[in-house]
């Protein structure tokens, strides 16, 4: 076992020491050594159940025969860190986890690892973290929360917070109804009810095959989960006796198999990003071309919140991730056969799966003609940008609209507060890539506000940052080049004519070349005053977004 360096033999006789002050047992010095990376906190509600869970994962250690050992790492909850210049951490968290993991895996020489996870950039990172160490590892999403209800109106973060502030604004509901739809949208610990990224990477950690059947949709609070809990610690020492590591199970298969349930499922687009990244963590050959063959193919069969009423707590019941799998298998649509830390292939997992087919419609019959998301090219997005086309009303599919332009989050959301923007605007958020930002904001705050007030099927926004999840409209983020780079979107003006074509995948200014390029000879990018140090080393090593955001 990799943990005999720290424990076996005489020169290894002070170790030995401070693992049994550390608790360790004479016994269990023959046992393997299991870490429980936990990234409880207090602060993030998709996190604050995690002590019960990890309780269960230690049992399941320790009755299958390890030893287990829990240490924390970092969370950022993207919700609360939403809309102010606590953004900036978010996306830069997802490499310091996996380097939090790795080094403390590496320098205790752990025989395994439980990865317990559940928001948005700590999936990814586990993820990342897993593929770089590789020794035995399975990860345990938390879940997500139930679903939350105001007079008999079935709420989300989104539809029942988010949401309520453009309403508030446009005097569509009262200051009373407005502090009941903020109370009742989040009920319970778990991550937010709708298919956002802390789900949507849970989902695909499980299509990948680093978490058991349904570990993805099992509610937080449920007692199913409690029992995935223990049996992953179960399993991850049975890993370890097999000698079963992530390079088995996170390969070029399983993360085209992730891509082609993200399509079908219409998740996150920061799920390319994430994807990306994990890829380029494993070495494994995946680019966004990946995504763009894909989303020629994969039509979306399922439809969530934010792009309806339906939540993580309807797709648990009507068969989870294993109903999904059965569907697509069933489809011939292009998964693969993959093997998972249940020790099951895919097919198996996917074989007894129940599905409601009212939610989760065959591949013969998808809801939409297109996949969930999209990769757009264009003049303004030479290297590509990507969208949520689950979330954008039909009528919107080809859209032409005069360009609003806004250098920061802060700037947008002042226009839109103060109603500066009007219908048949297209929004321009630039320097909110990953290095302009730096660490690409999400613009979760912009887009709600603009569904809001009622303005998502009038309006566009365009920007070189993010999206999150819950994010709906005619929204295209991660443009490439950002606008730090020098990319087209720095040189829009107001006034400018933008066509988004949805259907051809193309987004364009409609400004000829030579005036673009008389456009860039007085350009200067504006810089970000009172970065911090680590803000300041991440965007200068950091990767643009059509490359996974990855630190160099």
């Amino acid at each position: 076992m990799r943990s005999d360096s720290i424990k076996e033999g005489i020169a290894r006789a002070p170790h030995r020491g401070l693992l049994m002050a550390a608790g360790v047992s004479k016994e269990n010095m023959k046992a393997p050594f299991i870490g429980i990376a936990s990234s409880f906190s207090d602060l993030v509600p998709g996190h604050i159940g995690m002590r019960d869970l990890e309780r269960q994962i230690e049992k399941g250690i320790h009755s299958a025969g390890g030893q287990a050992f829990i240490f924390g790492v970092p969370a950022v909850c993207d919700g609360i860190a939403m809309g102010h210049s606590g953004m900036r951490y978010s996306l830069p968290s997802r490499d310091l986890i996996a380097d939090c993991v790795e080094t403390v895996a590496e320098g205790h020489q752990l025989d395994g690892l439980v990865l317990l996870s559940n928001c948005d950039k700590i999936t990814p990172a586990m993820l990342i973290a897993a593929i770089r160490l590789n020794i035995p590892t399975i990860i345990v999403t938390a879940g997500p929360m139930l679903d939350g209800e105001s007079k008999c109106e079935k709420l989300t973060m989104i539809k029942g917070a988010f949401e309520a502030v453009g309403k508030f604004r446009a005097g569509m509901i009262d200051e009373k109804r407005f502090e009941e739809l903020i109370e009742h949208s989040c009920p319970s610990a778990g991550s937010c009810q709708g298919l956002y990224t802390a789900n949507t990477m849970a989902c695909l950690t499980e299509v990948i095959g680093m978490s058991l059947p349904f570990c993805a949709t099992s509610a937080a609070v449920s007692s199913q989960k409690r029992r995935i809990a223990f049996e992953s610690g179960m399993a991850v020492v049975e890993l370890v006796k097999n000698n079963l590591t992530p390079d088995k199970i996170i390969t070029k298969k399983s993360l085209r198999n992730a891509i082609i349930t993200d399509l079908a499922l219409g998740g996150s687009t920061n799920s390319f990003l994430h994807i990306l990244a994990v890829a380029n963590a494993g070495g494994i050959d995946i680019t966004l071309k990946d995504f763009e063959d894909l989303s020629d193919k994969i039509r979306q069969i399922v439809k969530l919140d934010p792009s309806s009423s339906f939540t993580m707590t309807d797709l648990h019941n009507s068969g989870g991730i294993p109903a999904i799998l059965r569907t697509l298998f069933e489809g011939a649509v292009g998964l693969e056969d993959t093997p998972a830390v249940s020790g099951m292939m895919l097919s198996e997992i996917a074989k007894e799966a129940y599905v409601n087919t009212e939610l989760i419609h065959p591949c013969s019959e998808p809801i939409t003609k297109e996949a969930g998301l999209g990769v757009l090219y264009g003049n303004i997005a030479h290297g590509g940008a990507v969208t949520k086309i689950s979330g954008i009303d039909e009528s919107c599919y080809e859209f032409e609209g005069v360009a609003n332009p806004f250098d920061s989050e802060e700037d947008a959301m002042y226009a839109l507060e103060n109603n500066l923007v009007k219908a048949g605007d297209v929004i321009i958020i630039r320097y909110e890539g990953p290095k302009g930002g730096p660490g690409m904001r999400e613009m979760l705050a912009p887009t709600s506000l603009l569904v809001g007030k009622g303005l998502g099927t009038s309006c566009a926004l365009i920007t070189d940052g993010r999206f999150s999840g819950a994010t709906r409209g005619v929204c295209i983020g991660h443009v490439c080049p950002e606008a730090a780079d020098g990319g087209v979107i720095a040189l829009i003006q107001k006034g400018d004519r933008i066509k988004i074509d949805i259907n051809k995948r193309t987004v364009d200014v409609l400004v000829d070349d030579a005036t673009l390029e008389a456009r860039r000879k007085n350009w200067v990018a504006p810089k970000r005053e009172n970065l911090s140090k680590y803000l300041q080393r991440y965007a200068k090593n950091v990767e643009d977004a059509s490359h996974g955001a990855v630190i160099l």
